[in-house]
């Protein structure tokens, strides 16, 4: 692995060295502003001519952070703050030189916005720099909000209530948003917050930001707001009932035996009690999944297990708590055909809850959360009763989180798990991480280390129940980055609550990068990387994979078009026979697989988009045999009422063994008649189980926190492989809920 390393540095060296960049525009260093108390709040209707606005704090000297860091922007932004008791006020007035050109093509509320132009607030409400919220707009003032986990990385699922609209003046677009002090956490003895502001305009690939370091802006790099004072939350009280009424039927197809029917009424209540402004307090009763997204179809062409995101609300609240050791983050060394390894031993993967290993609903008769901070402490507590499932009885299963903030940017933390949601076995885990984080170094440079160790225990095993991590990260948007990582899973170490698909064995991997940025011209960027994986097992030192990926080209334009051509070689040791394909078994061995590949996806902004892969494996290097994969989506936008996108993947495998293809092809349509009223639509079909399956939601948001859903889902199979697709199962589902604020 060394010596792969060291050889792709010097060709990285070679690479860069006459394409070095130019040397940086300063930056303008620390900002603040002081905050203005209204009043009378102002009117959120995306029309700034309320006259409140006139004594607001402005800030007007955002700078870009692309395609050039602290130079002046194309177009300009003027934002205006204030504040009462109840919540914080934010208006914008973003110039546009050609506003007719300004992308919205999104008009499905609570969706992403990233492929519109748009505008963002960040706000660390505790001044800590490390944590915080974000709150967004489009054009078409579709909201979008979240979490920052790991202090750097957005978390999208998070969503609360808040208000936002936009509207439109003959030079570009106007935004308010009001961010109520109900929705969020904060600390009432200090006056000053953490706060941030970007702007994207995605046809010119610019993004502007009112603080940024590195061309990132997070909580740990952000200005400073002054003179908050007598924020109340009233009750803090927040009382959700839900009623969903569905009907489903499985059908048996055979003549002789009756299609199960069903039909059922499930009343749900959440309730969220802040504690203190700082603490929040959760409480679920009877949960109701019905209505949560269906998962994206994946096809496993190799032995270990993939790994499915979460898409439950309940589980998606404060969810950046209970992220450990940077497991699974964003900047972590990422080899296509080996992204789930990036997960491997999470403690706390909350799919493991309410889910059978097969992706069917389990019922959760109750659970409660207290999430939040006490002080420098950060506090996640979770526990749930999960229902019955065949032979495993009903359990409580419990997690504990808290991190203590520490040095200027870092954690200390510890999570405990207990319960097993998969068997009738006593199952429970220990774990402690550090998290160092300085983006202060000189240059605009940062440097990041995760170190974390976990014991589990589980009733009957009595040894080899560990795990542990190291990494350390030199990230960087701009000239060489750097990272390394090292981890060890030993053979019996079971997180029952979290995700593990390779015990016994040792991890290590290295990544090296170079990012050139010229000035000027149509290139945006041009990012160089190289990363290498290994695998060993932890009892024999025999070894399990390595990898080595290469990618010399990721070119993209200042339109937000990107190409790459990438290299990877695998050497993978079977210690037993893996079967690939029905009636298709890979014998006990070790073999080379290496493939080239290019990528081409066009900006997601434009009417018509595209994302193709091609990767094909040298001849013979596949298992012994060949192997060809491709990929292609392609997404239609002509209008921000209506959007299709169709993706086809392929891969035709040819093995001494015998030769099989797989296929997996998906479609959706989406509707959206009103920002507030939208009918989603996903067909989604694969040829290894021969089942396709539709999933149609129609989402009415009338007002933020109350919702209405209708739902139906309805699967078929091809049984005999001849084409004869019949039902399997279908459900339809209406849901409403309704939240009561106080």
């Amino acid at each position: 692995m060394i010596r792969d390393a060291l050889g792709c540095a010097a060709w990285l060296g070679l690479l860069a060295g006459p394409l070095a960049a130019q040397t940086p525009l300063s930056d303008p260093g620390q900002k603040s502003v002081r905050v203005v108390r209204t009043d009378t709040p102002p009117v959120i209707d995306g029309d700034l001519s309320d006259a409140v606005w006139a004594r607001a704090a402005i800030i007007d000297d955002l700078h870009q952070t692309e395609p050039v860091e602290y130079a002046d922007p194309f177009e300009h932004t003027e934002i205006f703050i204030l504040y009462d008791d109840n919540g914080l006020y934010i208006g914008a007035r973003l110039h546009d030189t050609d506003p007719e050109l300004i992308t919205a093509n999104n008009m499905r509320q609570n969706d992403s916005i990233g492929e519109d132009d748009r505008l963002y607030v960040t706000i660390d409400p505790f001044n800590e720099r490390r944590s915080g919220y974000w709150f967004g707009v489009n054009p078409n003032g579709v909201r979008s909000d979240g979490l920052y986990r790991n202090v750097s990385e957005f978390y999208s699922d998070w969503d609360s209530i808040f208000y936002a609209e936009a509207g439109r003046f003959e030079g570009g677009w106007t935004a308010e948003i009001e961010i109520p002090f109900k929705s969020i956490s904060f600390d009432p003895t200090t006056d000053t917050w953490g706060l941030n502001f970007s702007r994207g305009v995605v046809r010119k690939d610019e993004n502007l930001a009112w603080v940024s370091r590195n061309r990132e802006y997070n909580p740990s790099v952000s200005g400073l707001a002054e003179g908050f004072e007598g924020l109340e939350q009233g009750v803090g009280l927040d009382i959700v009932p839900s009623l969903s009424i569905s009907d489903a039927r499985t059908f048996s197809n055979d003549a002789l035996v009756p299609d199960d029917a069903r039909s059922s009424v499930e009343p749900t209540v959440d309730i969220f009690y802040k504690l203190t402004p700082q603490l929040n307090a959760s409480l679920t009763v009877n949960t109701d999944f019905s209505a949560s997204e269906v998962d994206d179809r994946q096809v496993n062409l190799d032995r270990f297990n993939l790994f499915f995101p979460e898409k439950r609300d309940f589980f998606l609240r404060e969810a950046d708590i209970f992220e450990f050791g940077g497991i699974g983050g964003q900047r972590q060394t990422q080899i296509p055909g080996l992204n789930a390894l990036g997960q491997n031993g999470r403690p706390f993967f909350s799919r493991r809850i309410g889910l059978s290993p097969g992706g069917a609903p389990i019922d959760l008769k109750v659970g409660g959360k207290v999430s939040g901070r006490v002080g420098r402490f950060e506090i996640g507590a979770l526990s749930v009763r999960q229902d019955a499932l065949g032979d495993i009885a009903a359990r409580d299963l419990s997690v504990i989180r808290t991190k203590a903030g520490v040095l200027r940017e870092s954690n200390l933390g510890v999570v405990v798990t207990d319960g097993n949601p998969g068997a009738n076995i006593d199952n429970s885990l220990v774990g402690l991480d550090f998290q160092y984080r300085n983006t202060r170094l000189p240059g605009g440079r940062s440097l990041e280390s995760d170190i974390w160790y976990q014991q589990s225990d589980t009733e009957g095993v009595d040894s080899d129940q560990a795990a542990f991590g190291v990494g350390v990260r030199l990230p960087t948007n701009e000239g060489f980055r750097a990272g390394f990582q090292y981890k060890e899973y030993e053979a019996n170490f079971n997180p029952a609550l979290g995700f593990v698909n390779r015990r016994n064995i040792s991890d290590a991997s290295a990544s090296l990068g170079y990012m050139l940025r010229p000035r000027g011209g149509y290139l945006q960027s041009w990012l160089m990387l190289f990363d290498v994986q290994q695998v060993d097992f932890l009892d024999t030192g025999a070894l399990q994979t390595h990898a080595v990926f290469f990618r010399p080209m990721v070119l993209r334009n200042r339109t937000g078009d990107e190409i790459f051509f990438g290299y990877r070689k695998f050497t993978e040791g079977l210690v037993d026979p893996f079967q690939i394909s029905p009636g298709i078994v890979i014998p006990v061995g070790q073999y080379d697989l290496e493939d080239w590949g290019i990528q081409l996806s066009t900006g997601n902004h434009r009417r018509y988009a595209a994302n193709m892969r091609l990767v094909r494996f040298k001849k013979g290097s596949f298992f012994g045999g060949d192997r060809s994969d491709g990929f292609v989506q392609l997404t239609w936008r002509p209008s921000a009422r209506f959007r299709g996108n169709l993706s086809y993947s392929y891969a035709d495998i040819d093995l001494p063994q015998g030769s099989f293809e797989t296929r997996l092809v998906s479609a959706g349509i989406e509707f959206a008649f009103t920002s507030s009223l939208s009918w989603v639509n996903l067909i989604q079909y694969d040829n290894v189980t021969e089942t396709a399956g539709v999933n149609m939601r129609l989402h009415w948001i009338p007002e933020a926190g109350r919702e209405l859903y209708f739902v139906i889902n309805h699967n078929v199979e091809d049984y005999d492989r001849d084409n004869d697709f019949r039902s399997t199962y279908s459900d339809m589902t209406a849901k409403v809920n309704y939240t009561f604020r106080f």
